[in-house]
């Protein structure tokens, strides 16, 4: 009895199982949401202003460091490297 059965459900479960269980996980990726193009035209347009704030910051710490050379800069001055960057990685 037990030389049939282990060899039945061993079988079993790879022809049967494994198909369904990878089947059922390929349907659950393809309807999870996706990035709408306005999400990504958005997402675009918040990078952007982020830069742009960056620099600004940067500039104003580089007038406060000229007008009071006891000043410490914060993370975006150019006499220090910055540890966090906003970088676009593409």
């Amino acid at each position: 009895m037990e030389d049939v059965l282990v060899p039945l459900i061993a079988i079993t479960t790879l022809f049967l199982g494994l198909p369904w269980l990878i089947f059922h996980y390929v349907t659950k990726w393809k309807q999870a949401p996706k990035i709408t193009v306005e999400d990504e035209k958005l997402l675009d347009d918040m990078f952007l202003l982020a830069r742009r704030l960056e620099e600004r910051v940067q500039t104003v710490e580089r007038i406060a460091a000229a007008d009071h050379p006891d000043w410490k800069p914060g993370l975006g001055a150019p006499s220090s490297p910055a540890p966090y960057r906003l970088e676009r990685s593409n």
